[in-house]
Formats: C-alpha cells, structure tokens, sequence
C-alpha cells in the first residue's frame, strides 16, 4: 500500500453538453483551471463511446478488452486527476447501460455526449503523487508518497 494525505481546495460543477466529446472537454476544463490532482464524479448519457471491460486475458502486461457502443446510453463514473509527464492525467471508470446491456470499464479514447454530462470536480491540494511508467504491468500508475510531517503536525 502507498498513499499520500491531501486537502479538499476547489470544487467545480461542469455541464458537458451534448455533441461534445467528455474526455476532452474535462481534459481541457482541468487543464485550464490548473487542477493537478483531484476527482471527478460524473452521470448522464453518452451517444457512443469505448471501453476496456477488463483484460483479453488475466496476465501482466495485460492485453486491454475494448468494446464500442452507440445509441444513448445512462452513464455513472468517477475519474481521477494526478499529475503525469505531460500535466493532468485522467483516469475514468464508469458503469454504461441502455436497455438490459451495460458495461463496466475504463472509457477511452472517446465519449460523446448525449444531452448532457454533469461532473463535479474535487481538486485535491497538498498531496505529493505522481504517475509513472510501471515495467510490470506496462502501465502509468499513481506512485504517491507520504507528506513528511513536522513536529508541531504529529
């Protein structure tokens, strides 16, 4: 286990409206508000979109599952913001149905909004983590470390 204490700062409420491709709405939102680490919840619809729903087959580095889909789907997720080597990065994860189908993964490449998203950010300040490439699982990963604390903080 690694971890590493933070502040709740800001809190922003965003609209994504529809057309507009969620990813890279929040991605530019983020980057212009200066929000290096946080959260992000988020629910509404999405017209189409792909998703990892889990490797091809349980080894590491693992081989990613993607699946598309399309035609309005309800969407419920959560994303996380850490710096990475070229400013924030944004990790999503959402749960996707329409109908009887649903599908549970990381979103990637693209989402396009279906009349709107609304996501509330939770900047997270004074924490001290950063993603980095991990040889084994072939993947950035969050490396936090523990704020050292001074002796009127214990």
């Amino acid at each position: 286990m690694r971890y590493s204490e933070g502040s709740l700062g800001r809190v922003f409420f965003v609209r994504v409206d529809h057309g507009e491709d969620m990813l890279g709405t929040l991605r530019t939102f983020i980057a212009e508000q200066g929000v290096s680490t946080g959260i992000i919840h988020f629910i509404g619809a999405l017209a189409e979109g792909r998703i990892v729903t889990g490797p091809e087959k349980p080894v590491l580095p693992p081989e990613p599952s993607l699946q598309s889909f399309s035609g309005g789907w309800d969407v419920l997720g959560i994303a996380t913001i850490t710096p990475g080597p070229h400013g924030p990065h944004l990790h999503y994860h959402a749960s996707a149905g329409r109908g009887r189908d649903a599908l549970t993964g990381c979103l990637r490449e693209k989402a396009g909004t279906f009349i709107i998203i609304e996501a509330v950010v939770f900047e997270i300040i004074g924490t001290d983590i950063r993603r980095r490439y991990d040889p084994i699982t072939g993947m950035d990963l969050p490396f936090p470390e523990p704020r050292k604390r001074s002796a009127g903080n214990q």
